[in-house]
């Protein structure tokens, strides 16, 4: 294989790595934020939540805990486990080529 090769393959991987960390980080600071009780009506945290929502569309309603806080956490906290853990298998695989 080129060099050349080698390094989109690892230009590729460090970027799905960096995308599935802030990915993880967005669905992390809406868990935060919902837990700290904050300020819903501002934009902030109005786009945080409207981006943890869309990110984690399958994954956010899936458990039943009778606590509200507790399906916030496992849902999203799922979605963000489940990010990391494929968008890092990815570029682990991306950097071998």
């Amino acid at each position: 294989m080129s060099p050349r090769n080698r390094s989109g393959s690892h230009s590729a991987g460090t970027a799905v790595a960096v995308i599935a960390d802030i990915m993880a980080v967005i669905l992390g600071l809406w868990i935060l934020m919902y837990l700290l009780d904050a300020n819903r009506a501002n934009e902030l945290v109005q786009f945080v939540h409207d981006a943890a929502n869309w990110l984690a569309g399958w994954s956010r309603d899936l458990f039943t805990f009778d606590e509200e806080w507790a399906r916030v956490v496992a849902g999203y906290g799922l979605a963000a486990v489940v990010y990391l853990f494929i968008g890092h298998a990815l570029a682990n695989s991306l950097h071998r080529r």
